[in-house]
């Protein structure tokens, strides 16, 4: 513990990290303003006064409506981006950010990106109708290395966030933005709430 920064031995908190906004919420009932990474630690930044002290037990919360919309438009993001560089060999991603309203993706690619968007939606959609498992493990424990997979179509080295199956994703839009000369951004909304769960 340093002033307003805390560091804790178990958490649920995601940190900022690949371009994901980290969580929201509280450590013994004082709102984290930041986490962010330090080496293998998370420094979560609380206000002036917490009142915590070293060793002391805490009740950690996060705001779960804003993590459950941070998972589903980041797993939408990896699709796209998966689909993409499918599509165009060797397109250099140049950026990623995912915020609770949106997602972008931003690539070297000469033109317009959108001429890829309806083959790249309809690709999109049937991944996440189909509503497989999407398997989140480790490929290499001791170094902390995580992948998502979703068999017959994917494996990606991914250490964020996950959802347990494709269709809670829902329905998404893309939508082009010209960066620049020569950077196209993707950026990627939901459009509605999950697929309902197999039964």
């Amino acid at each position: 513990m340093r002033g307003r920064i805390v560091t804790l031995e178990d958490t649920i908190f995601y940190a900022f990290s690949g371009g994901q906004e980290s969580d929201e919420g509280t450590i013994g009932g004082s709102w984290v303003r930041e986490a962010r990474k330090e080496g293998s630690d998370i420094h979560y930044t609380l206000d002036e006064g917490h009142g915590l002290t070293p060793g002391e037990a805490v009740t950690v919360r996060i705001e779960w409506e804003r993590r459950y919309r941070l998972m589903r438009l980041h797993f939408a993001a990896e699709l796209v981006l998966e689909l993409v560089s499918r599509r165009v060999d060797g397109i250099p991603k140049i950026g990623a950010h995912i915020a609770q309203d949106k997602a972008r993706i931003d690539f070297m690619y000469p033109g317009s990106i959108a001429s890829l968007f309806p083959e790249i939606s309809g690709q999109a959609l049937h991944v996440v109708t189909s509503n497989q498992p999407i398997i989140s493990a480790f490929s290499d424990e001791a170094a902390g290395i995580r992948y998502w997979e979703v068999e017959g179509f994917a494996r990606v080295p991914c250490g964020g966030t996950h959802l347990k199956r494709t269709g809670e994703v829902g329905e998404i839009e893309l939508k082009r933005k010209n960066i620049g000369k020569g950077k196209e951004r993707i950026e990627v909304f939901l459009k509605g709430g999950p697929l309902p769960s197999p039964s």
